[in-house]
């Protein structure tokens, strides 16, 4: 039986998009639309010849770092793990989510109030990907050593494959990027949390991005596992909703290294654009799929699980205009020169901001219930996240608690509002467009609420 079978009936309501998700401009950082444009000769380029930018390794190089402060001498009350990417398939996303983990933990200890008047320490372990048991081997190496939560997976196919080992160990698990729906209705003891909304939003926004710029018949190429496949049927009901067609939709495998059946499937219904649901198979689909078949890249879109810098790995203006998806926030310049204190090398800010607010959160929930044990942390971990005064660091919230007033903890990456499955209420999900260099920045984000 597949793990994703096993839910049960308290946790099986489905989550709806409440109408009218409102999108905002990102100021100065919006993107220079793919329109035609006048050319030198008088005439116009096409879509696919406009420049996109600026670039966001440009911009990211631009910021000063800033160093956290020095931790306090102090024993720890707090230990928590990691398990997030340092090899496989999505590993471009460790760094950042690392750093964001590093980043909270590094505040924690700096600040007067600390944990119980302690300190947090984290234990870092990789993850791999679905075709290796790295996870699982992590998982039990951070519970013997008694870590009363841990941050990760990246991907919900990894997810899935420790979930029950530490979870069922009364081990707090907050995943920064796991979107599958399948997590809103797992039978998890009310142990797992994620700080990434269900991609019932991401493909809601990501449908009705792709049609709102002009397709009316959409190709899919994704990846068939709990991410892969959720997100697809999400943005194919999003497109239709919106008055577009899917005329082709193909899985690949993780593992696989050939993907010209599904290239080929698709072009040969003549799609006005495709959303490549991928992660790292990217780097092989985009070569065939633009240099190779010859299909214009800046109609191609990405999601979360590939939306990565490619300026070392594709031709200059391969992925020209090219558009993609990512849950939360359009982090600014104060949070990355943060980020960047922990990890000068870092030119991707994806999931940063989650894993941020997920040590957070761990970190006040055992203040809130005055003990820093797996049980305790999963009590209060919906307590700290709503309903009471809005706080936006640790400190400030920890202070409140000492006071006895009760918090709603507010995080770099949005509200946070957690239900009763562990999934956030509402959620910002971010547009960023790719420019000449085969980097992205932001275009606009979105906001959107889920209910029950």
């Amino acid at each position: 039986m597949s793990v994703i079978a096993k839910v049960k009936a308290s946790r099986s309501k489905p989550l709806s998009i409440v109408a009218g998700i409102a999108a905002f401009s990102a100021g100065a950082l919006l993107l220079a639309s793919c329109a035609s444009t006048p050319s030198t000769d008088g005439g116009e380029t096409t879509a696919a010849a406009a420049l996109c930018g600026p670039d966001a390794a440009t911009a990211a190089a631009d910021i000063t770092p800033v160093a956290p402060e020095a931790a306090q001498t102090r024993d720890t009350k707090l230990k928590i793990g990691s398990i997030l990417p340092t090899t496989g398939s999505l590993a471009f996303l460790g760094p950042p989510e690392i750093a964001g983990v590093d980043l909270a933990v590094a505040e924690i200890n700096a600040s007067a109030p600390g944990v119980l008047g302690g300190n947090v320490e984290v234990i870092h372990r990789d993850s791999g990907d679905t075709t290796t048991d790295i996870a699982t081997q992590s998982a039990t190496d951070l519970l013997s050593q008694g870590v009363s939560g841990i941050v990760g997976a990246a991907s919900s196919g990894v997810s899935f494959t420790f979930i029950d080992q530490v979870t069922g160990a009364q081990v707090v698990q907050v995943s920064p990027a796991n979107t599958s729906p399948d997590f809103s209705t797992y039978d998890d003891g009310g142990y797992y949390f994620r700080t990434a909304p269900s991609d019932v939003l991401q493909g809601r926004v990501l449908g009705n991005l792709m049609v709102g710029d002009g397709a009316t018949n959409v190709g899919i190429i994704y990846l068939n596992d709990a991410y892969g496949s959720g997100l697809e049927q999400n943005v194919s009901t999003a497109i239709e909703n919106a008055g577009g067609t899917v005329v082709a939709s193909e899985a690949f495998n993780e593992g696989d290294s050939q993907f010209s059946s599904q290239i080929d499937a698709v072009l040969a219904e003549d799609p006005d654009a495709i959303a490549l649901i991928a992660f790292d198979q990217t780097k092989v689909i985009v070569p065939e799929l633009i240099g190779t078949k010859g299909f214009d890249g800046s109609k191609l879109y990405f999601v979360d699980g590939n939306l990565s810098n490619y300026d070392e790995d594709f031709d200059p203006g391969t992925l020209n205009c090219a558009k993609g998806t990512l849950p939360g926030v359009l982090a600014d310049d104060a949070f990355k020169a943060k980020a960047l204190g922990i990890n000068a090398d870092l030119n991707d800010f994806s999931y940063a901001a989650e894993s941020y607010d997920a040590v957070n959160l761990m970190a006040l929930a055992a203040v809130a219930g005055g003990a820093a044990d797996g049980p305790t942390i999963q009590k209060n971990m919906q307590a700290v996240s709503e309903g009471g005064t809005k706080c936006t660091s640790f400190a400030e919230c920890a202070d409140l608690l000492a006071a006895g007033t009760d918090i709603d903890y507010d995080g770099i990456s949005g509200p946070i509002t957690f239900d009763e499955n562990g999934d956030p209420t509402e959620a910002y999900i971010g547009i960023y467009q790719y420019g000449k260099d085969n980097t992205y920045a932001p275009l606009n984000v979105e906001f959107g609420s889920l209910a029950e």
